[in-house]
């Protein structure tokens, strides 16, 4: 089980939903959480509210200067959660340029650019702790998720990559892949949300997985995840006639 007393985790998507949750937990357990987002107006009531030592650092993760920036003003740490993220949902005939590029900007490219702040001073003193955030949605393609799932799916096989070549190393990577969520970016859906969780519920399994160190993922709620795990080994006309 992971000590959190003295540790000092940044939070880059905490300003609101699961990431403030996260925040919430890791800072009452006893680490010093430092929150990025770009609202810098969320971000200072969030860390007012925050009942241990706690940091706010703007932060811009589609912007590579922003970032630079950023993780020099948030200096060495010991561990570093990515929970930043857009999100329209879309299907191909209705695709509009500008909201998929964001999407593969924030949720996928943005994650690289924070991890090329922090990965690499971490392998240099062989200690540290990443835990990035995918998706149910990115195990196999859906319909409707254009954007959306394909950059969660390039996610979740950066952190498989990413334990495969630090498994053996002092970096524990995770990855989380949380279902619907109660957020200001799922009320966006006008369809039935199976399973749909409150942020704080979603955080605990967040939590959960973190303090377990010798996990390296979970997909949750459980029984909703089997559905998409499980798809990922029905044939192409099986699949596509259930799903598309």
């Amino acid at each position: 089980m992971t000590d959190w007393n003295g540790k000092k985790y940044w939070l880059v998507g905490a300003s609101e939903g699961l990431g403030l949750a996260l925040a919430h937990k890791l800072n009452s357990a006893g680490a010093e959480v430092i929150l990025s987002a770009r609202n810098e107006d969320r971000l200072a009531d969030a860390v007012a509210k925050m009942p241990g030592r706690a940091k706010a650092v703007p932060m811009d993760v589609a912007s590579d200067a922003s970032v630079a920036e950023a993780a020099q003003a948030v200096g060495q740490v010991d561990g570093m959660v990515f929970l930043a993220g857009v999100y329209w949902p879309m299907t191909a005939q209705d695709w509009t340029p500008e909201q998929v590029t964001a999407m593969a900007d924030v949720n996928f490219t943005g994650a690289v650019r924070v991890l090329g702040q922090v990965v690499p001073q971490m392998v240099h003193r062989d200690d540290g702790h990443i835990v990035l955030t995918g998706s149910l949605a990115g195990f196999r393609g859906l319909p409707g998720a254009i954007g959306y799932g394909a950059s969660k799916a390039g996610v979740m096989s950066l952190a498989e990559s990413l334990r495969a070549d630090l498994w053996r190393s002092g970096v524990r990577v995770q990855l989380a892949n949380p279902g619907f969520i109660k957020t200001r970016l799922t009320e966006k859906n006008r369809f039935h949300m199976p399973f749909l969780m409150a942020p704080e519920e979603a955080a605990q399994h967040m939590f959960e997985l973190m303090c377990d160190d010798r996990a390296f993922n979970r997909s949750y709620p459980w029984g909703f995840s089997l559905v998409f795990r499980m798809a990922r080994f029905l044939p192409n006309w099986a699949y596509y006639r259930l799903f598309a």
